[in-house]
């Protein structure tokens, strides 16, 4: 629970309180008492928050409580999820109109502005995703907007086949008992896919595999005691729309939510066709580019993104 008070003039310094709040998901309580769910991160938001009334010349404090009288867990879940149907509302009204551009391409009026329809889609998912993340207690409106959300992506995606129909390519399975102590080769100055390959790689199929570099046109003079991935020519590598990464996973069957998560990423970042919606591509992409600039040593830039990708599935699993 958040208490402040901060000086009436700026007034823009109350509306900047205000929007960290929202921003957060804190709902209000009483005029300049708000509320958040216990987390640590939340407890770290309010502990800045504090600091950042006091320097505008303000009162700001907050305390940890179990219970809020006469309200009972049941109306502070009901509070939060009031807020968010608030925000839901907007994204819905948007979603209908975008469904209904949809409706009219599928049913023959071509495919003329598609590609504002698709950009359209993805800033409302990105829109979905922010009121989700506040969405505590998992409220009904925000699990029938996923639905709906995802009935419309899938109209898309036939819109997109309708377009183009692309095969499937062919994937032969292989066995991860057959890949044990090689040296994995790829290109030199790795970056998405060959990051999240070499993570994906140490961790479900050799544990201590090993890795090296070299250019596309060494790929061929490799020993069978050498495999190469994301390379030309390379036993694994990217097939019709699939990146490397993708590839790899079908091959040996590997298969958990988490890990479809950072497949539509790396696929996003690496084939940039807007076949997924990732809302947090664009910041992993930031970080992966951070490693590439600051450092220049292949191996140790392989091992700083395979350590991001790590983390990733971690915060999926």
């Amino acid at each position: 629970m958040f208490f402040y008070t901060v000086p009436s003039k700026p007034v823009n310094n109350r509306i900047k309180i205000w929007r960290r709040l929202a921003k957060a998901g804190a709902v209000q309580l009483k005029n300049t008492v708000y509320l958040l769910p216990f987390s640590e991160e939340h407890y770290e938001f309010f502990e800045w928050l504090t600091q950042e009334v006091d320097a505008m010349g303000g009162d700001g404090t907050f305390v940890q409580t179990q219970n809020i009288e006469p309200m009972d867990d049941g109306d502070l879940k009901r509070l939060f999820s009031k807020q968010r149907e608030n925000d839901y509302r907007d994204i819905d009204k948007k979603l209908d109109t975008l469904e209904r551009k949809v409706n009219s391409v599928t049913k023959g009026s071509g495919t003329r502005g598609s590609k504002q329809i698709e950009e359209q889609f993805h800033r409302l998912a990105r829109d979905l995703h922010a009121v989700t993340r506040i969405d505590f207690f998992s409220s009904e409106v925000g699990k029938k907007m996923k639905e709906k959300m995802g009935a419309v992506e899938g109209a898309l995606k036939r819109m997109g086949r309708d377009k183009k129909e692309c095969p499937s390519p062919s994937i032969t399975s292989r066995r991860v008992e057959e890949y044990q102590g090689k040296i994995w080769v790829t290109r030199t100055r790795p970056f998405i896919d060959r990051m999240a390959s070499a993570w994906l790689i140490r961790k479900f199929i050799d544990k201590n595999a090993k890795f090296t570099f070299t250019e596309d046109h060494d790929a061929k003079k490799l020993t069978p005691q050498h495999v190469a991935f994301d390379i030309r020519g390379g036993e694994f590598t990217h097939q019709g729309d699939l990146c490397t990464f993708e590839v790899l996973v079908k091959t040996f069957g590997l298969s958990d939510q988490a890990l479809k998560k950072i497949a539509d990423i790396v696929h996003e970042l690496d084939m940039k066709d807007g076949k997924y919606e990732t809302p947090e591509a664009s910041g992993i992409e930031e970080i992966l580019t951070g490693i590439r600039k600051t450092i220049t040593e292949d191996a140790q830039a392989l091992e700083k993104g395979m350590s991001v990708f790590e983390m990733l599935y971690a915060a999926n699993a």
